[in-house]
């Protein structure tokens, strides 16, 4: 997508930190914007949602009283938010924040959402609307599981992120697929060379060995238990539940089924760790992409992150 005159994403190096989930972003956002003077920007697909607090570990009373939050409970979990809605809400929270005179730091770990911030939209092949209206006729008749299992033997990574009853992106997928041959997955590759605003931005990531992360994970997923995970999963589901977007939030599914005495909290637990470490890998296949400059998560430096974002 082509910036927009005087976009606010090109008045400034865009300050980006990210990295694996349970990596510690949030608390070292918070030092490094205390100590910078910045206001954050989520760059996470899940914290727009409002009442989905522990499942998706968003940031607490203390957190959000210690700097200024932004994109963080845009819209009620019923709704559906996609990444373009993030870009158009997200220039006018930076519009905002430039206007103040305060910095701006993009906390995340949603991949994808910072590839469309630094290279903007993926276009792909125009809709071709005979081609939309017969797949979505044969979603009404043969059921969305049918379609999912269509999409997970063409393009097995986007049926992964898109949940089967998100029929919008569902059937967008098989459309691309059907029309040029080629995945939606592999056509969300080709944005070629790094534009101005990605040579232009400043990333800085946290790392850790993955035996490491992997038993953050784990103990990070057993505290989100024990602090009502289930019960807020049940309050959403008894109000308007989970809209085709927020669906895809990691281990609400599995914490239900557990309420619903379908799998144990045991099974649960282990479900939505196993599903975590495979998220976590699945980010850094994203952060490859990227000129991110790593620093060790067990001990990061704010002294130096400062003065990577050349604060």
């Amino acid at each position: 997508m082509p910036s927009q005159p005087d976009d606010p994403l090109d008045r400034i190096p865009l300050c980006c930190l990210v990295g694996p989930t349970a990596s510690g972003k949030t608390a070292f956002a918070l030092d490094v914007a205390e100590a910078g003077g910045a206001e954050i920007l989520s760059l996470d697909s899940m914290l727009v949602y409002r009442g989905m607090d522990v499942g998706t570990a968003k940031p607490g009373p203390e957190e959000l009283a210690r700097v200024v939050h932004h994109m963080i409970d845009l819209v009620g979990p019923e709704e559906r938010y996609d990444v373009q809605r993030y870009l158009g809400d997200v220039r006018l929270a930076l519009d905002d924040v430039l206007s103040r005179g305060k910095r701006a730091l993009f906390v995340g770990g949603t991949g994808f959402y910072l590839a469309a911030l630094l290279r903007g939209l993926f276009e792909g092949p125009k809709a071709d609307p005979d081609l939309r209206a017969a797949l979505e006729r044969r979603f009404d008749e043969l059921g969305a599981p049918a379609l999912h299992a269509e999409l997970v033997e063409v393009d097995p990574v986007s049926a992964e992120r898109i949940h089967m009853n998100d029929r919008k992106r569902l059937v967008r997928a098989l459309e691309v697929v059907k029309q040029t041959g080629r995945s939606l997955s592999d056509w969300q590759q080709q944005w070629g060379p790094p534009a101005e605003r990605e040579v232009r931005a400043r990333l800085v990531g946290l790392r850790l060995e993955r035996d490491v992360l992997d038993g953050r994970i784990n103990t990070r997923c057993e505290q989100m238990l024990k602090g009502g995970w289930r019960e807020e999963a049940c309050r959403i589901r008894e109000g308007d539940g989970l809209g085709p977007s927020a669906v895809q939030a990691l281990g609400y599914a599995e914490v239900l089924a557990w309420a619903d005495g379908q799998c144990t909290r045991t099974e649960a637990a282990e479900q939505i760790a196993q599903r975590t470490r495979r998220f976590a890998r699945r980010q850094d296949t994203w952060y490859r992409k990227f000129a991110i400059h790593w620093l060790p998560a067990a001990q990061p430096s704010v002294a130096e992150a400062l003065e990577l974002f050349g604060w």
